[in-house]
Formats: C-alpha cells, sequence, structure tokens
C-alpha cells in the first residue's frame, strides 16, 4: 500500500469519527420507528365521524307551553230565604247622651248657592195662520166698542189733531191680549188712549193652525176724526 504524502488526507485518520455519526443516525432512525404511530384506514374514518358528531349543534325542540288557568269564579254571596212567620231579633244600641244646659252648642248654617236661572221658553208667535183671531162678535162688534170707549183727548182737540195710530199686540192662545205696543204715532194723547182702550178689550176667538190655538201677532190702526 501506498503511504500518503499527507496526513490531514488520510481517512484512517478519521474513521472513528465517522463510525461515531453512523452510529448516531442509525440510533436516531431506530428511536423515530418507535415513536411514530401506524393507523388502519377504517380507524382512521371512523374516529373522523365520531369528531364531526361531537361538533355538530344540539337544538333542542322548542315546546309550547299552554296557557295558565283561569282564576277560580268569585264565591258568591249566599242569600237565606226566611220564613215569613219566624221572628227576627233586633237589638238597637241606643247611646246615653248627657246635655249640659250651659253648654254651647255650634250651629252650622250651610250656605245655600244660587241656583242658575229657570230658562224659560217662549212659544212662538205666527204673524200669520189658517184662521186669524177675531173680536168676539167680528168686526162690527170692534167699532162698536171702540166707539163706546174712546174718549178724544181734549189736548188733541184744543191743538186739532187728527189720524190714525197704529198698534200691535199679541192674541195669546186663550185669546187675552199682551204687549201692546205703539208701532207709529200722532201724538197729543192720543198714543196712549188707544193703548188703554186695547188693553181693556175683552178676550177674543184665539188664531189656530193645524186646528189648535196658537199665539198671534196682530196690528190693529184706530183712526182719530174731529167732527
Amino acid at each position: 500500500m501506498q503511504v500518503k504524502k499527507y496526513s490531514y488526507v488520510n481517512l484512517e485518520n478519521r474513521k472513528g469519527v465517522y463510525f461515531a455519526i453512523g452510529l448516531l443516525f442509525i440510533l436516531a432512525s431506530i428511536f423515530c420507528l418507535f415513536e411514530h404511530k401506524f393507523y388502519e384506514l377504517d380507524e382512521i374514518e371512523v374516529k373522523k365521524l365520531h369528531l364531526d358528531l361531537i361538533e355538530a349543534e344540539v337544538v333542542p325542540i322548542s315546546k309550547v307551553v299552554p296557557p295558565p288557568p283561569p282564576p277560580p269564579p268569585a264565591a258568591t254571596t249566599q242569600i237565606q230565604i226566611v220564613s215569613n212567620q219566624e221572628e227576627i231579633a233586633i237589638e238597637l244600641e241606643i247611646e246615653d247622651l248627657e246635655i249640659d244646659v250651659d253648654a254651647k252648642i255650634d250651629i252650622v248654617i250651610p250656605v245655600l248657592e244660587e241656583l242658575p236661572e229657570e230658562i224659560v221658553i217662549e212659544e212662538e208667535i205666527f204673524t200669520i195662520v189658517e184662521k186669524m183671531p177675531e173680536f168676539p162678535g167680528g168686526l162690527e162688534a170692534l167699532f162698536t166698542y171702540f166707539s163706546q170707549n174712546m174718549e178724544y183727548p181734549d189736548m188733541a182737540k184744543d191743538a186739532k189733531i187728527e189720524g190714525k195710530v197704529y198698534l200691535t199686540f199679541v192674541v195669546d192662545r186663550d185669546g187675552g191680549i199682551t204687549g201692546v205696543q205703539v208701532l207709529r204715532g200722532i201724538g197729543g194723547g192720543c198714543d196712549e188712549e188707544a193703548v188703554r182702550v186695547v188693553k181693556g178689550m175683552p178676550r177674543w176667538n184665539p188664531g189656530k193652525q193645524r186646528g189648535k190655538p196658537v199665539r198671534v201677532q196682530y196690528n190693529l190702526p184706530i183712526n182719530f176724526i174731529l167732527k
């Protein structure tokens, strides 16, 4: 065997180092083989299926809650029927009131509130009805009444006042005369005399509407003429 020229390139010198490295590699490989686990295909699929079932969320089924029962009916009062012949004892408690003559008694007088005034609804007054009111006996009896009861005022005579005084009044349902007013006068005391005579007239035959007596407003001219 030919001797190498340089000793540092001689492999025999490093034989122990290479042997140690190989031994470590073999030991590491054996250790990895022991630690590695081998699984069959069926076992892997079963484990995977088991994991999927565990991860699935289980939703509980909702239950319909029945409504609460209605409250019990209120107890009704029982009425006991007692015969008319049965006697019922009633006890009256009367307090003994001692009144001192010298004692002062406070008397409270209630204050009466003013009552609102009663609203009186007046009946409707017609101006034209089916049957107008009429003086008893007609127009001739009316002229006779005025000629017998009316006096010509002295003031109107001295001033020679003549003319017509127009009056208005209401004939009530019973024929009475109310609300006498002067529509147009001539003065000299003639207006007042005409009002006096009209107020003193007897009851008229009332006016009627649909067969029932009603209040009617009536206008009457009274002529004053000097003779």
